[in-house]
């Protein structure tokens, strides 16, 4: 029974049911999920997500994303062009990571390192452990490389991953696909929104937090998703790359290797990015 002065409000949808508390006629909080009966054939009750979450963020992501490639094309031609002049081809990075529920997705970059080569020119694999240790260390650079990074050019292909929907503008940046078995399961709840361009964790330090700080900020951008935080996480991240801060760990051009909670080494999964 509802304690006085509180409402209680059921609805079903499907499977699911939903509980909304009122106090005095008035929301306090949204939508708060109805205890499970645990029997048999219960109906799985979850919180309903709000509007902007269910929709709005992605009409936000199209409002931005499509303009913005229209508008930023001859900036996207010009990086291309000298990605290729310095960097030679493929002008693209293209890799798979986990998007929203863990399915996996390709995403796209601007190419920000060299080919791995060994002490002769011989190409290496970009999964081989000397690849991984000069691309760390900062040997596969250029100047190009360095800019591209320091104001976040090498992102801007992934405005087209926001517009086909497999990312979003504002949420956890997507990691590798091998970490999904290292996460805690409260890490995990990272992957039950889009990753992002940028996100809660960019705009608090970017690859300069610890892999343990930067999934507690993103579980907690999960829990309070609205129009407003990711208005101001924009606004915040523009700031941040003009200032060029926590692009890397310092002395390093990419973090260590997470191998779970105790790992202490950021990283966004570039290691292999040429």
């Amino acid at each position: 029974m509802d304690s006085p002065g509180v409402l209680t409000i059921c609805s079903r949808e499907g499977d699911h049911v939903y509980r909304e508390v009122r106090r005095r006629g008035h929301h306090r909080g949204g939508i708060l999920p109805e205890p499970d009966g645990g029997g048999a054939g219960s109906p799985t009750v979850t919180a309903r997500p709000g509007l902007y979450r269910r929709g709005g963020k992605r009409a936000l992501d199209l409002l931005v994303c499509v303009p913005a490639v229209v508008l930023l094309s001859p900036l996207l031609g010009l990086v291309a062009l000298l990605v290729r002049l310095d960097l030679g081809s493929p002008i693209l990075y293209r890799q798979v990571r986990p998007g929203k529920d863990g399915r996996p997705f390709t995403i796209r970059k601007f190419r920000s390192m060299t080919m791995a080569r060994d002490r002769d020119g011989r190409p290496l694999p970009e999964n081989s452990p000397e690849a991984y240790e000069a691309a760390r260390r900062g040997h596969r650079v250029t100047r190009l490389s360095m800019l591209l990074r320091r104001l976040s050019l090498d992102e801007l292909p992934q405005l087209f991953n926001v517009i086909e929907g497999s990312m979003s503008l504002v949420g956890p940046r997507p990691l590798l696909p091998e970490y999904l078995d290292r996460y805690t399961p409260e890490q995990a709840r990272r992957h039950e929104v889009h990753p992002g361009i940028t996100g809660w964790a960019q705009v608090h330090g970017r690859q300069a937090l610890s892999y343990e700080s930067r999934f507690e900020l993103d579980v907690w951008y999960v829990d309070h998703v609205s129009l407003g935080l990711d208005l101001r996480i924009l606004a915040t991240t523009i700031v941040e790359v003009i200032r060029g801060r926590g692009v890397s760990q310092p002395g390093y051009t990419t973090g260590t290797e997470f191998m779970g909670t105790r790992s202490d080494g950021p990283d966004d999964g570039e290691h292999g990015n040429p």
